[in-house]
């Protein structure tokens, strides 16, 4: 038996969740494997087992920390000293914003439809939506319904989809995205 090599440094589960990202975004998910991504990492498939017991708990442990991201856009909007209005607007650009300048975890986020990963994926996207929720529903100076929140999201998220498979960045479509986001708040105000 040969003598393990020596890595240059300690093997993090940051390291892994990146090298998965860029691997799923370029194959797919169904196609790679743990042993995949331990390769482009230059270590053993089994060191990433310690960190992640199989593939879909390491995506999971990826778009985790996506929405986290996107939890925070939308909290540096709530921090802001505006008025509700301002704040309502922010929201719903900041969002867009942040699909677009995260187009790939967007993507995994929201747009990834795998049966092995949906058991996992659960948790993070009913926070985000329930944190976005209220604050639509307490930002508004009219009653807005779950539905309609749900409805707000929906067209959000076909702008998002619609812009995260064309080549322009959200400072190309900002004058669009703008202009989005006020029609929606003319259906709601």
């Amino acid at each position: 038996m040969s003598p393990r090599k020596a890595v240059a440094q300690e093997l993090t589960k940051e390291m892994v969740m990146a090298a998965a990202r860029e691997l799923f975004l370029k194959k797919g998910y169904q196609q790679v494997s743990m042993r995949q991504i331990a390769s482009e990492l230059g270590y053993s498939h089994g060191s990433i087992y310690y960190h992640f017991k199989n593939k879909a708990e390491l995506f999971y442990a990826m778009i985790e920390t996506d929405f986290k991201l996107l939890d925070q856009w939308l909290d540096d909007v709530l921090d802001q000293d505006m008025d509700n209005e301002g704040k309502l607007r922010g929201i719903l650009l900041a969002f867009i914003r942040f699909g677009l300048s995260h187009k790939s975890q967007y993507e995994m986020m929201f747009l990834l439809a795998d049966e092995e990963v949906k058991s996992y994926v659960n948790k993070g996207p009913n926070e985000s939506y329930e944190k976005f929720a209220q604050a639509l529903i307490q930002l508004s100076d009219h009653e807005i319904t779950i539905q309609q929140t749900w409805s707000i999201f929906l067209a959000l998220h076909g702008f998002v989809s619609h812009y995260c498979r064309c080549d322009e960045t959200y400072e190309e479509v900002e004058n669009l995205a703008q202009s989005h986001v006020n029609f929606i708040l003319k259906l709601i105000g």
